[in-house]
């Protein structure tokens, strides 16, 4: 029979951090500790689609948080379909040697459609009058209706923006205790996203940094004692770990003074028009997606790119293949930034004219992904009254923007995405069995949970 076993990610989570967690570092203890080395790009989709498939980006296809559909000419970001990530899950693997198995999957990526047993991830409710409501999107359907009533709508704006924060993490872990009570599966996957906010916020060495971890590691601790109780064997691991960065590489206004990024006006505001640009791209951390219409002229913009301060590599065909990123999806470049550095999505030439999703948390319209969604205008004299007066507005029906968010890229201070990094701040894999080596490629976390889910069984 099976060994129930659950999967937390402490979204972050480094060797370096469990100084600051006594719940987490004690796990630690009498246990293996090894580090992981990501895919590239070390980023949510594409290093969490690896780990529970066990294959290379070549294979899977998630090459990013986004990319690119060249078929529609549009940027596409987080997307949420299972359908998307094209190999084998580590549930259908571990199904096919005993169809007992059963799977709970609260909140890691791709996480509608798919052939989970229970399936709990954000989706909000967006009505045509513009509002965007907190909600949770579940199989079985009857699950978000049960999970909200017990626990309060989930807190989605505590999950991304501004007031990201513990409420959200907190709100999963007691979601995850409810449904591991109600379903007992066979697997659960807990995902944690709490330390991301902070360790991009103030950078990994600031001294905020000791709050986030020990409030994390309150909640990962309520959960071991929970699982613990329950005769459930943990795995806890991190997708990546957050280095300190310095500035930012506009890689799309480069682009655009170089002639190759086309822009629509539109009521004095300027959007990316991805279709009509010879080349620009797609951002996401310390990576990026360079799509050119016209493979002629991949060279030219290869050259470029390559003397851009803040890119250390331009991968091309050769490349990508050595990096396992030689995908459809994948950009004709791909740009990886050096250290203490990161891509911003920024393809305008002055700041009265950046769309007007660029002062508010629009994931979707985006051309790539904007850590600076994380704080609120510095330049806002009275930013709480702003807010509320937004929120006054919507509560009253009125159409508005919740345009607070800043323009400053030089706010940020942590981000990840490369895999060239030293061992302090790599990921971890924390596991019940000492044996095996002290490093493992992320690729092999889906053996290690076959492992635990059928050892001595």
């Amino acid at each position: 029979m099976p060994n129930a076993t659950a999967v937390i990610n402490v979204v972050g989570l480094t060797s370096a951090l469990l100084e600051h967690a006594p719940r987490m570092r004690a796990f630690a203890e009498g246990r293996a500790l090894r580090r992981l080395v990501p895919v590239l790009p070390a980023v949510t989709c594409s290093v969490q689609s690896s780990m529970l498939t066990g294959a290379p980006v070549r294979d899977h296809g998630i090459v990013g948080n986004g990319w690119y559909d060249r078929e529609q000419c549009e940027v596409r970001f987080w997307r949420q379909s299972n359908r998307l990530v094209r190999a084998e899950k580590v549930w259908e693997t571990a199904r096919a040697r005993d169809a007992s198995v059963t799977c709970a999957n609260m909140f890691w990526w791709y996480n509608m459609y798919s052939t989970a047993d229970v399936s709990v991830t954000p989706r909000p409710i967006y009505k045509a009058d513009g509002r965007k409501l907190p909600d949770v999107y579940t199989d079985p359907p009857e699950l978000r209706d049960e999970l909200q009533e017990r626990l309060g709508t989930f807190p989605l704006f505590e999950f991304w923006g501004p007031a990201a924060g513990i409420a959200s993490s907190r709100w999963i872990a007691r979601a995850s205790k409810h449904v591991h009570e109600r379903t007992s599966p066979t697997l659960m996957l807990i995902y944690l996203p709490h330390l991301d906010y902070d360790l991009q916020r103030l950078g990994p060495g600031a001294g905020g940094i000791a709050r986030a971890v020990g409030e994390i590691d309150e909640v990962v601790g309520e959960l071991l004692d929970f699982f613990d109780s329950r005769g459930v064997r943990v795995i806890m691991l991190s997708e990546y770990g957050i280095e300190a960065v310095n500035g930012a590489v506009p890689v799309n206004r480069i682009l655009r003074e170089h002639g190759a990024v086309r822009v629509r006006e539109e009521q004095g505001h300027e959007l990316l028009d991805a279709g009509a640009s010879d080349a620009f791209a797609a951002v996401d951390h310390q990576v990026a997606h360079v799509y050119v219409r016209d493979p002629s002229r991949r060279d030219e913009f290869r050259d470029l790119l390559a003397g851009v301060d803040g890119v250390a590599e331009v991968l091309d065909d050769e490349g990508k293949r050595a990096a396992g990123l030689d995908h459809d999806r994948a950009g004709d470049l791909v740009l990886v930034a050096d250290r203490g550095t990161w891509f911003s999505y920024r393809y305008w030439l002055d700041d009265t004219r950046a769309p007007d999703f660029a002062r508010t948390v629009d994931i979707h319209r985006k051309p790539g992904y904007d850590p600076v969604e994380l704080f609120v205008d510095p330049a806002i004299a009275w930013p709480k009254l702003r807010i509320a007066r937004r929120v006054a507005q919507k509560k009253l029906g009125f159409r508005m923007l919740m345009d607070v968010i800043p323009l400053d890229e030089s706010l940020v201070r942590g981000s990840h995405g490369r895999v060239d990094q030293p061992d302090e701040e790599r990921p971890v894999l924390i596991t019940e069995t000492a044996d095996g080596p002290g490093e493992l490629p992320c690729t092999a976390v889906r053996d290690v949970i076959m492992d635990h889910l059928f050892e001595g069984g």
